[in-house]
């Protein structure tokens, strides 16, 4: 049956994108290894496909040190941070309020409590970013610390399954950081006043990175875009995030080669949802700045196929004869369910551009995405995923743009 072959593949494909390739984040050989896999397996089937180069910022953890009055500290470098060596008083802020009137220059900051409960958004982010978040880093910026030392707790919702998250991840921000768990924090203010030795070895390296555009079909009219980030965090395989999605891309490759499309179609692989600058999707908008109301509607995956629950599909703005299509292919579905809308996701990017979208996820991470503890970490491998939800997905997909 068409179902096992592309089970078997997708089997294969998770493997050679989660194990064969041990880091696919952003500006690294794995991810030049994952794209160039994923162009060829295209190119295979049939497709004409486009490479998106620009360049982009890797990352290497060397760890990191910090003690004070005889006593040291678990902490760990932020990502993408700029590394250091620096002694100086141990100055401590919980509140932006707090933050507009210390004095921090040539001190240790330490952020706790309530300016840490989450992540800040990168200072160049366009798709989402608070004037709250912003106003921080400008503080930061104009008040100049030697370096940030960033207590953090949970927020599944902004940093994954991560625990401590990251306050800081951002390599256009120029103050090193680190960070470090609640509890070491609070154990870090008693000493507030006295002088701290902090030694980051956070490491930037110039680095390369690429979308993967593939196209088939009728050239003419408008076109369906259909796209999932092929990047991972760094130290996590990224099974549900994001490689199930890149292996449904895939299967749905194999499918539409069999017959002609009425409609064009566009498959795009992602490099950058899970980076602090989300370079390949700023390139996609701006090589389509003046062609984005020739996109039809983009079906956007991302988490999808995790082994516990259904898949949901949840519809922005879609028209309303192609929406009868998608619910139909929904109900006709016995794994796939109609869910909640969710903005964490390129899907947003289109949305923003007034394109019609579909976004496809697993019913799971979208009803738990406030406690789950998976994504972005080590737990995200391939056992979690279920293939046989991935080849359902593609056989929707494949029917949905059938119908169009």
């Amino acid at each position: 049956m068409d179902s096992d072959r592309l089970e078997q593949k997708c089997q294969t494909y998770l493997h050679t994108l989660c194990v064969d390739i041990v880091d696919r984040s952003v500006g690294s050989e794995g991810n030049r290894k994952a794209t160039d896999y994923f162009e060829r397996i295209l190119k295979s089937l049939g497709w004409e496909t486009e490479s998106q180069a620009f360049d982009a910022v890797d990352w290497e953890n060397g760890g990191a040190s910090l003690g004070v009055d005889g006593e040291s500290f678990a902490i760990s470098p932020s990502p993408y941070s700029l590394g250091c060596r620096v002694e100086a008083p141990l100055a401590a802020c919980s509140s932006v309020e707090a933050l507009e009137q210390i004095e921090m220059g040539g001190k240790l900051l330490l952020l706790h409590g309530e300016i840490a409960r989450e992540q800040l958004m990168p200072k160049n982010f366009v798709f989402y970013n608070p004037e709250e978040h912003q106003h921080i880093i400008a503080l930061l910026e104009k008040g100049a610390p030697d370096a940030i030392l960033c207590a953090t707790g949970r927020n599944a919702a902004a940093a994954g399954g991560v625990y401590p998250f990251p306050l800081i991840e951002d390599g256009d921000f120029d103050i090193p950081s680190v960070f470090m768990t609640e509890e070491e924090g609070r154990r870090l203010l008693p000493h507030v006043g006295k002088t701290a030795v902090l030694h980051s070895n956070s490491l930037r390296i110039p680095g390369k990175g690429c979308n993967v555009i593939a196209r088939r079909g009728n050239p003419t009219g408008k076109r369906i875009v259909v796209t999932a980030h092929i990047d991972a965090k760094k130290g996590t395989p990224g099974a549900i995030d994001n490689a199930s999605g890149a292996v449904v891309l895939l299967l749905l490759a194999d499918l539409l080669r069999s017959d002609p499309v009425d409609v064009p179609v566009e498959i795009a692989a992602f490099n950058g949802e899970d980076y602090y600058a989300v370079p390949g999707q700023m390139l996609y908008l701006m090589k389509n700045q003046d062609r984005m109301g020739e996109i039809w509607f983009n079906i956007n995956i991302d988490g999808a196929g995790y082994r516990e629950g259904k898949t949901a599909f949840s519809f922005y703005d879609l028209p309303q004869e192609i929406e009868a299509h998608a619910r139909a292919i929904v109900e006709a579905s016995q794994g796939i369910v109609e869910g909640a809308q969710w903005v964490q996701g390129d899907h947003s990017m289109f949305i923003q551009n007034g394109c019609p979208a579909v976004a496809v996820s697993s019913a799971w991470f979208t009803e738990n995405i406030d406690d789950q503890d998976v994504t972005h970490t080590p737990k995200d491998q391939i056992g979690i995923v279920d293939c046989g939800k991935l080849v359902e997905i593609a056989h929707a997909l494949d029917r949905l743009i059938r119908n169009c």
